[in-house]
């Protein structure tokens, strides 16, 4: 006859993880992915461009092509005197006309949708690119409705 000898399970000091520990951890991954990535867009779209005070925004900007990149409604509302309007909605298919030769200054109503476009004209080989320091919100120069 064979007898069965009961064999004890050892345990090696391993730690089961369960569900919502397994959770947490994949949302902290997430977390820590996406904090990454947009900190790593932010900065590659501010050294897109080169920020510009008001002052120095004046100075040059008869000489440059002055873009406003906010909607059409928000332009026709009040811009920046000499400004032409190139919405970001529409700024894939109308950035070919905005000339690589000639200083680009771009604003909107702070600065966020113009450091993307800037990145976009870089990207197409611009490469004097500016942007306004507090976008049209802070602007105190002379402005032209269109209505």
């Amino acid at each position: 006859m064979c007898t069965i000898i009961p064999v004890e399970r050892v345990e090696r000091g391993t730690q089961e993880l369960d569900t919502g520990q397994i959770i947490n951890i994949v949302l902290w991954l997430i977390i820590i992915v996406w904090a990454g990535y947009e900190g790593y867009s932010y900065f590659k779209r501010k050294n897109a461009s080169i920020e510009l005070t008001e002052e120095e925004f004046k100075k040059d900007m008869r000489k440059v092509q002055l873009i406003d990149v906010r909607e059409k409604k928000d332009f026709d509302a009040g811009h920046i005197l000499g400004a032409r309007n190139v919405p970001y909605s529409t700024f894939k298919t109308r950035s070919v006309e905005i000339r690589t030769d000639q200083p680009v200054y771009l604003y909107d109503h702070n600065k966020a949708l113009s450091l993307r476009a800037a990145l976009r004209l870089r990207k197409q080989g611009h490469t004097n690119i500016h942007h306004l320091k507090g976008g049209y919100r802070d602007w105190t120069g002379k402005t032209k409705t269109s209505y």
